[in-house]
């Protein structure tokens, strides 16, 4: 418990206390639930969660098709959010407070990752979808819904421009990184993929990405 609360200590008020509620409360607006709902329902057998959080995806989950839910999530304020959102889930739930760049599961033991708002955050993004394409199984399948880079020109050099300052207040969220890039140059090929833009959100946040990729075939791992 003393590790815990130096842990926070050095975090900062704003980081353990404030910071996560403005998260939680950005991400818990309606137009995103139903970007989730849009998700969530599609996933099946042992999932894993990167960037677990509040625990916003929770109810979407449907337990008939799910067996277990391994989130993983560093934030331990994050997590103190979702708590009564874990009691509250019927599937088995395995939570991981530790970062995505390094995951504690066997090679091929997942059969649907799910990423949603959550590789905007990642320190590490490409070393956290190298360890999810370790764990994830041949036929395992990936349910994506990020925010990121826009793809109007104009907006993107906004993105640029304010990143630093937008990444302090939202605990390491970046305006300006492309979620389908960071999967297809980290071994994975999209089936479907959604770039549109969610009203009524503010320009720089807007742009958003949604599908589902699988891993990539035999050609990329022989070249990695």
């Amino acid at each position: 418990m003393a590790h815990v609360l130096a842990e926070e200590n050095n975090k900062g008020f704003y980081s353990t206390h404030i910071g996560p509620r403005v998260v939680h409360t950005l991400c818990a607006a309606a137009p995103i639930q139903s970007q989730r709902q849009r998700v969530i329902p599609r996933a099946t057998g042992r999932v894993l969660e990167i960037g677990i959080g509040s625990g916003l995806n929770l109810p979407h989950y449907r337990p008939g098709q799910v067996e277990e839910i391994v989130g993983v999530d560093p934030d331990r304020s994050m997590l103190r959010l979702g708590r009564k959102r874990r009691e509250a889930c019927s599937i088995p739930l395995n939570l991981v407070s530790q970062s995505a760049e390094s995951l504690p599961l066997d090679g091929q033991s997942i059969d649907t990752l799910v990423l949603t708002y959550t590789l905007c955050s990642i320190p590490n993004p490409m070393q956290a979808l190298a360890e999810a394409r370790r764990v994830l199984k041949p036929d395992g399948i990936v349910l994506m819904c990020e925010h990121g880079a826009a793809g109007s020109k104009s907006t993107l050099r906004w993105q640029n421009r304010v990143d630093r300052t937008w990444s302090r207040i939202a605990l390491g969220c970046h305006l300006n990184r492309n979620p389908a890039d960071l999967l297809r140059q980290s071994g994975f090929e999209f089936e479907t993929l959604e770039q549109f833009v969610l009203k009524p959100f503010p320009s720089l946040v807007a742009t958003h990405y949604l599908g589902t990729a699988r891993l990539a075939g035999e050609q990329f791992t022989r070249q990695t």
